[in-house]
């Protein structure tokens, strides 16, 4: 069994004439990701690695997630950046075998739509709101009956829970 976790980055700012790449986390983002941290630790969603996006507003959304969940190998991983679903499951095969459970910290649209085209069945009603909208600092949490990383692929995963700040309560469900 492999677990893959994908969280999209917390709420970020949108400074005037900053490149995306740049760009910070909102207040409200700053507050949520630790947040999001807590609940997968008491949740027991712990990976064992996290390949994080360059961009500036995933590396925090990872600084402040990741002091609740322990020693976790961490990689920045520039293909996750503006990326495809296509694109994003490549990196995920890539993973591995020695990784049970991954994070992957990203941005949408690639996110989401990564997430929609794993799920091939599990919790219909996360589903739904998953498919609807993928509010920043969201977490779908995709279990594979696979070996290796190298065997996912669409439509081969079952959806354990699709998570937001606001159902915690951490009140960030925004785009």
């Amino acid at each position: 069994m492999r677990r893959l976790m994908l969280l999209r980055h917390a709420k970020s700012d949108w400074p005037a004439g900053m490149p995306d790449l740049d760009r910070p986390l909102a207040q409200r983002g700053m507050e949520a990701a630790p947040r999001m941290g807590c609940y997968m630790a008491e949740e027991g969603l712990l990976p064992d690695l996290a390949l994080v996006s360059p961009a500036r507003r995933t590396d925090q959304t990872w600084d402040l997630v990741a002091p609740a969940l322990g020693m976790v190998e961490v990689r920045v991983e520039n293909r996750i950046y503006e990326a495809s679903p296509e694109r994003l499951l490549e990196v995920i095969r890539e993973v591995g075998d020695g990784v049970r459970g991954l994070l992957l910290v990203g941005h949408n649209p690639g996110t989401q739509d990564l997430a929609a085209h794993l799920v091939g069945h599990g919790d219909r009603y996360a589903f739904a709101r998953m498919s609807q909208k993928y509010p920043t600092a969201g977490l779908a949490v995709i279990d594979f009956p696979a070996e290796t990383w190298a065997e996912v692929d669409f439509r081969g995963g079952r959806l354990d829970r699709f998570v937001t700040p606001k159902v915690i309560g951490a009140g960030e469900d925004e785009l």
